[in-house]
């Protein structure tokens, strides 16, 4: 009977460290991407900036899904990206992230463009990037 009791607080031991670790693995791509993500500097503009413009929509723009695919624009402005962060860690709270799906999307029109280079301050993108360093985060989490 003892055996079975240890196997049984092995088992759920494991479990929660697995989806600790998940939630850290989720949480450390929302955190590479949406550092990674470009703030719009009018410095670098061959045309002023709209009256008003500030810098750090697209940041804020990174949205979390569970099981599905988010789609939503938001107009905030998030230049530290903090606000990004703490939707996706809100989304991943309370579930159970194990054996799921998560998604970081950025629905923005221009989301594309600037993966594919289109900013100076990411010339070469933020997800493609991120993939690549997966292991690394995984590494980190575990």
């Amino acid at each position: 009977m003892s055996f079975s009791v240890d196997l049984s607080q092995f088992v759920r031991k494991t479990n929660v460290k697995l989806e600790s670790t998940v939630k850290r693995i989720v949480a450390g791509v929302a955190e590479s991407v949406i550092e990674m993500s470009p703030v719009g500097d009018a410095s670098y503009w061959q045309s002023p900036p709209p009256k008003g413009y500030l810098g750090g929509r697209f940041r804020g723009n990174w949205d979390y899904g569970f099981n599905s695919i988010p789609g939503a624009q938001y107009e905030s402005i998030d230049p530290s990206g903090a606000t990004s962060l703490g939707r996706v860690m809100s989304g991943l709270s309370g579930k159970t992230a194990v054996g799921n799906v998560h998604y970081i999307t950025n629905s923005l029109p221009y989301a594309k463009a600037l993966e594919d280079g289109w900013s100076r301050q990411a010339p070469q993108g933020m997800v493609g990037l991120t993939v690549l360093r997966f292991q690394q985060i995984v590494n980190g989490a575990v």
